[in-house]
């Protein structure tokens, strides 16, 4: 049996992961499923061949997975899963096995693993080649993508349809994510924020950092905040300082200037 190690903070995340490597890798047994760049490099460290295949979302509670490179040495063989596809360089400099973005398709999870095991049986490196390959791969399937154009929710007896259109952001807080409309209106949904960014339209909708997704026709002014760091003013206003994390901000003022 081959030992797998799930390092995902997201609990939906996690869920869904378990399901696709029970579908897709019938001789992988997780061992352990781990939250934070903290946990995972006290787990390494004292389990040094306690996996041999390591699923790794890119960013984690409390910081990118590459540190944990930085701090520990890894022998399983790693599988990288993230939303986004401007990690492939990364992944490739870690040596990972393989890079699949979010939502992971169950034919980009066998081939993945069938990858992996060849890895594991020949004891050979990932190429940038492969990388690139299946990050161009679900960049196409992405393009092709239909997404959402409302949600509904449920509040007491009633049903509410939120056209997309009229969201002006998401956030998380509390491990509850809401959508708010244009009027002000908050509205709990019922995914969790990584699932509802799979869910938006990229051109309109942008990530901003781990608690907002915010639209494009929402953002009333930009302004410098600490050093590189941007701040954002939305309409309808929030009530907590909205803040472009730092890994994201190159992303975003690209995702300005081309849409």
């Amino acid at each position: 049996m081959i030992k797998i190690l799930i390092i995902e903070d997201e609990i939906p995340a996690q869920i869904n992961l378990k399901k696709s490597i029970d579908r897709c890798c019938p001789e992988g047994s997780v061992v352990m499923t781990l939250t934070s760049v903290r946990s995972a490099v006290k787990w390494l460290e004292e389990n040094p061949e306690g996996a041999d295949v390591i699923f790794m979302d890119v960013e984690l509670s409390d910081g990118i997975c590459f540190e944990i490179f930085e701090r520990v040495n890894i022998n399983a063989h790693v599988i990288i899963t993230t939303a986004y596809d401007n990690y492939a360089i990364n992944a490739f400099k870690v040596n990972s096995c393989d890079y699949l973005l979010k939502p992971i398709g169950d034919e980009d999870m066998r081939r993945a693993w069938e990858r992996c095991r060849e890895r594991i049986e020949s004891r050979s490196a990932a190429n940038l080649e492969t990388i690139m390959d299946m990050v161009s791969r679900a960049s196409v399937s992405r393009e092709t993508k239909e997404y959402k154009k409302r949600f509904i929710v449920k509040t007491g007896e009633k049903i509410i349809i939120i056209p997309v259109d009229d969201i002006a952001y998401c956030f998380s807080e509390d491990k509850s994510t809401y959508a708010v409309s244009s009027n002000g209106t908050r509205r709990l949904l019922d995914y969790s924020l990584d699932m509802v960014q799979e869910m938006l339209d990229p051109k309109l909708f942008f990530r901003i950092s781990r608690s907002y997704i915010v639209a494009i026709n929402a953002i009333e002014n930009i302004s410098k905040h600490l050093g590189t760091r941007l701040k954002i003013q939305l309409n309808p206003p929030t009530e907590d300082e909205v803040v472009v994390s730092r890994s994201r901000t190159s992303d975003f003022l690209e995702w300005l200037d081309h849409n």
